[in-house]
């Protein structure tokens, strides 16, 4: 063991002396492994960060709920745009009578939207998205007040001209000062701004909370004109005791009810959550990593040639010194284990440079890409398994060539 153990410490001190020596050779030659490590390890990172940061921002939709609309998320195969042209949007009434009719649910809410300018003063913000939605809505989806108050079921119902603001139109109107209180033009009205919502940025699926201005469904309905709406839903969250397919098969058959729909005619209308979403971002992820690892495996192949071609230098320099080792009574796996050791640590010497680079460039990656991109153990264990397997690959041929010459031969060309 101990002669075992004093091989593989020499091939270290044989390999790290190759590097200081021989040190343009072994910045060229390093330079592909760490290059090969730093593509494949960054588009690991990048893609895992970036399926995570979008995941998140998809289970903000709400893991229980269910979005009955016109249009469907999708799920795979061919968009049949053309027959969801002729559904009609869910009403108010639809809502009015899937509550009356549907006590399962924890909590629903109807909701619909369009844009407007926002005035304050000589300030005025173009394109805002103004989602008009009832009482229920602070049970759907998950947000913070940084000013003022949700809606009392009072003004939910009966539709007064106030309205709770994202904090970017809240900077934009008011350029720091209290919001809350403060009259804003939209939709043609003046508007009492009694909330402000807490700032959270873009979600990477377009959802923009910032950016939204919420009022009554009721004060919508009497102030815009139905051409003028888009994007019509309800949003029904699951009660408990029973599970999400249960929930949502039940869900459909009230709602075709509601529709008066006979039971071989089709649904008119969609139920989205979001696995339809999940599902497609499985597949496109996948092909992203598919294409980044066949990117990476190419630049990690040329770092394996700038290996091996270290390896047989080394062969080459060192080969009356083989001779000797052997004509010293040393087995050929005692030669192969000190050459493929050398090998090895080279290769993990460019990978973790390699590793070193991605850590280095994470900030200008998230500047450049607008979320947060982090380094996984995984990847750092990826990175490291991927260079001590170039570094035995690229070693193999080098070490047997080495471990199987004559040591009269060997001790003889070195001479």
């Amino acid at each position: 063991m101990r002669a075992w153990f004093n091989a593989l410490s020499e091939s270290v001190a044989f390999a790290l002396h190759a590097l200081l020596v021989n040190k343009l050779r072994a910045f060229l030659s390093l330079s592909g492994i760490s290059i090969g490590i730093f593509s494949i390890i960054l588009v690991y990172t990048v893609v895992d960060s970036l399926e995570s940061n979008i995941r998140s921002s998809v289970e903000s939709l709400g893991n229980d709920v269910v979005y009955i609309q016109k249009w469907s998320w999708g799920g795979g195969g061919e968009y049949p745009w053309w027959q969801y042209m002729k559904r009609r949007e869910p009403s108010l009434q639809d809502f009015k009578d899937l509550q009356k009719r549907f006590p399962k649910a924890e909590a629903m809410a109807y909701g619909m939207s369009m844009s407007s300018v926002a005035k304050y003063g000589s300030n005025s913000i173009e394109g805002v998205g103004v989602f008009g939605s009832t009482h229920q809505y602070d049970r759907i989806w998950e947000f913070e007040l940084a000013e003022g108050r949700y809606f009392t079921e009072l003004e939910s119902n009966s539709g007064p001209n106030v309205a709770i603001i994202g904090s970017d139109i809240a900077q934009g109107l008011f350029q720091g000062k209290s919001a809350e209180g403060k009259k804003i033009g939209i939709l043609g009205r003046k508007f009492r701004v009694i909330g402000v919502f807490e700032k959270k940025g873009k979600s990477l699926v377009g959802e923009n909370q910032d950016e939204l201005i919420l009022v009554p469904t009721s004060t919508m309905l009497k102030l815009a004109s139905p051409e003028k709406l888009n994007g019509n839903m309800i949003m029904v969250r699951a009660g408990a005791g029973m599970s999400f397919d249960e929930f949502k098969s039940e869900l459909r058959g009230v709602f075709r009810t509601i529709r008066r729909l006979k039971p071989k005619v089709d649904d008119d209308f969609s139920l989205n959550e979001i696995s339809l979403v999940a599902n497609g971002l499985d597949q496109l992820f996948g092909v992203i990593g598919a294409a980044g690892t066949v990117i990476g495996l190419f630049s990690v192949l040329v770092g394996g040639f700038g290996i091996a071609n270290i390896m047989f230098v080394s062969v080459k320099e060192r080969t009356n010194q083989i001779g000797i080792q052997k004509a010293l009574g040393a087995r050929n796996a005692f030669i192969l284990m000190q050459f493929l050791a050398e090998a090895v640590l080279l290769s993990l010497i460019g990978g973790l440079v390699g590793l070193g680079v991605v850590l280095g460039i994470i900030p200008l990656v998230e500047d450049l890409f607008g979320f947060e991109v982090f380094m996984s153990f995984q990847n750092v264990w990826r990175g490291i398994s991927i260079a001590v397997g170039v570094g035995l690959v690229s070693g193999t041929i080098p070490a047997l060539l080495a471990s199987r010459l004559d040591p009269v031969e060997a001790i003889r060309s070195g001479i």
